[in-house]
């Protein structure tokens, strides 16, 4: 589904146009290499030619290829800052297959941008081009914040520990999320939670292996370990607030028996826990510990729980979402924005900026036209494509955003 949007409202719809047939390039460049995890050298070297010889001022880190652009309005090399803004683009990719057929497919086996960071960086590079071209009449300063990392490896994280958003500290932060699953260019977000923490769940319960045929003999790990997961079910769903909720999903539960009439001696569970909250967060992680052990206690075992603590709640100041469907609205009309329901359970590394930053983060559909966005593959999928024209909407969005903190800040 395609809505007629129009977004030739505004005159950042025909700065997008003059920067658009080199996003669409530098994204395919981007696409044909994808690189994953903190470092992402191949993406930062396109990124720096593409912003070549624009009035910016660069800086990396020790821990990531992470990149940061400062531009500096007249006002600011005036000696007068003004407002700071941040807008933020992931660039690293997913450790799947690309089953997408496209010409501009990945070139390295197992590694696909099937997140559409590809997209974000480039539609970032646009917008920065589109900036710069007006950076005598800016009156602030504008942080563009190219990040690796984001998928599960925490490199906002890293970037903020590195200094790298700080002199001059950005008063408000903004980062853009494509969907194929939604029509294109209709911008969707909500106040509040918009996304999940996201950490991974570790438990191992000792007892004591032995012959199957005589189990009152020993301690058998197994059956202590399915219990153990149906008490955090229950304690979801009788001790967590069904309107602050959790998910608590085991994905493996392992015994480590090496024949049919062997007990083992111990049991590993794993799994994921998301919140939308940090008062629940807490509460699931104490609850998971206790359960672990007092159960296995309860049975003559022994239960060990760890949490790799993973990325805090993605939550949009209430402003800023305000000012995504203003600015969205004043794009090109009513249909381009939609409030989201509900939050996703999925979580995003944004949240690390969010925490120190007021600001929000909102989706852009990019469903390919023609397609029915609910049946087409989603992100994650190693078949997942997009719609690439809704890369010029997000470069006008990405530029109508932060001119509009800067002239007005959240009002």
């Amino acid at each position: 589904m395609t809505l007629n949007l129009d977004w030739t409202r505004s005159d950042w719809a025909d700065a997008a146009d003059t920067v658009f047939d080199e996003t669409v390039a530098l994204r395919r460049a981007i696409h044909a290499e994808p690189e994953i995890g903190l470092h992402c050298p191949l993406t930062t070297a396109k990124i720096r030619a593409a912003l070549a010889g624009l009035p910016l001022e660069f800086r990396e880190g020790p821990s990531t290829t992470g990149l940061v652009a400062i531009l500096r309005g007249g006002a600011g090399r005036a000696g007068d800052n003004g407002r700071t803004v941040l807008l933020r683009g992931d660039m690293d990719a997913l450790p799947m297959s690309e089953e997408t057929g496209l010409p501009f497919a990945s070139t390295i086996d197992g590694r696909m941008h099937a997140c559409g960071h590809d997209s974000h960086t480039a539609m970032l590079v646009g917008a920065a081009k589109a900036l710069c071209a007006r950076a005598e009449s800016l009156p602030g300063t504008i942080v563009f914040m190219f990040q690796p990392g984001e998928e599960g490896h925490h490199g906002a994280r890293f970037m903020l520990e590195d200094g790298l958003l700080g002199d001059p500290s950005p008063d408000a932060a903004f980062a853009l999320h494509i969907s194929p699953n939604m029509p294109s260019g209709v911008v969707v977000t909500r106040p509040g939670p918009l996304l999940a923490s996201a950490e991974t769940i570790h438990a191992r319960i000792v007892g004591r292996g032995g012959h199957a045929a005589m189990p009152h003999e020993n301690v058998d790990p197994t059956p202590i370990a399915c219990e153990i997961v149906l008490a955090l079910q229950t304690f979801i769903a009788r001790r967590i607030p069904v309107q602050d909720p959790a998910v608590l999903s085991v994905t493996s539960l392992h015994a480590g028996g090496t024949a049919h009439n062997i007990i083992p001696d111990a049991a590993e569970i794993l799994g994921t826990l998301r919140t939308l909250s940090e008062e629940t967060r807490v509460a699931m992680h104490a609850g998971f510990k206790r359960i672990v052990e007092h159960v296995a206690a309860a049975h003559g075992a022994t239960g060990e729980a760890w949490i790799d603590k993973g990325y805090p709640v993605t939550m949009n100041d209430p402003r800023a979402a305000a000012m995504f469907r203003r600015t969205a609205i004043d794009l090109a009309g009513e249909g381009a924005y939609q409030t989201m329901k509900a939050p996703m359970m999925g979580g995003e590394d944004f949240a690390y900026v969010l925490r120190e930053i007021p600001g929000a983060m909102a989706f852009i559909g990019a469903a390919p036209a023609g397609s029915d966005p609910a049946a087409n593959p989603p992100l994650h999928n190693t078949r997942m494509t997009i719609d690439e024209s809704v890369m010029a909407k997000g470069i006008a969005l990405h530029c109508a955003m932060a001119t509009g903190f800067l002239e007005r800040g959240f009002d």
